[in-house]
């Protein structure tokens, strides 16, 4: 595992909660070099003294150089954390899901506020409708698997599909992939419902297309 050392007086920001750790906050990273050019590979973060501070996700090839997981010594980076937090940010927004039109594009998990920094995943359609994720860090990338296990047990939802920003994969070092992570990728248009608005989209890139009147 790799162990990224924190310039003295920088560790603060960290502590106070901010998840994100930037090169300049950074005075040496040790480890494997095969482990510290893999997007989203886990480290533990210390500080200039040494002391643990927590486990983060690492991309060298990130302007966002690693994004926290955990500040707790005892909480390993793994499959269940993955599964655990996915589950806890479904049922946050649970009630929201339920209530929302069929049609409506609903927030399933929404990145750094359910510790999963980088993962965005909308939900139409309801329980046979469509998720749409977008992987935007190498951490939730390098922990795909168990994301998209994690959405099919807990939804219900049997269509999984994985959206691509170009320009945030391209500054993660990411490959630029749009695919169907489970059943079958959304149609080319799809009414999307939102308050009073109405308009057709194509879920697998997020174009809207013009609104429709009435």
């Amino acid at each position: 595992m790799l162990i990224i050392t924190i310039k003295q007086g920088k560790e603060k920001s960290l502590l106070a909660g901010d998840p994100w750790i930037y090169p300049t906050a950074i005075d040496k990273v040790d480890g494997k070099p095969q482990e510290k050019m893999k997007p989203g590979s886990t480290a533990i973060v210390q500080s200039s003294s040494r002391q643990f501070i927590g486990r983060a996700a690492y991309n060298s090839k990130s302007q966002i150089r690693a994004r926290m997981w955990s500040y707790k010594e005892d909480e390993p980076v793994d499959h269940a954390m993955m599964k655990r937090r996915v589950k806890a940010a479904i049922a946050k927004r649970a009630d929201s899901v339920r209530a929302a039109h069929p049609q409506a594009l609903v927030p399933v998990v929404l990145g750094e506020e359910d510790g999963l920094s980088g993962l965005i995943v909308h939900s139409w359609g309801g329980v046979q409708g469509y998720l749409i994720c977008q992987f935007q860090s190498g951490g939730v990338d390098a922990w795909k698997v168990p994301i998209v296990q994690a959405l099919l047990a807990e939804t219900g939802c049997p269509n999984v599909y994985e959206r691509c920003d170009e320009l945030i994969r391209k500054g993660e070092g990411l490959p630029l992939i749009q695919r169907e992570l489970a059943g079958e990728a959304p149609p080319d248009h799809v009414l999307v419902v939102d308050g009073k608005e109405r308009y057709s989209m194509d879920l697998r890139t997020g174009f809207r297309y013009p609104k429709l009147r009435g």
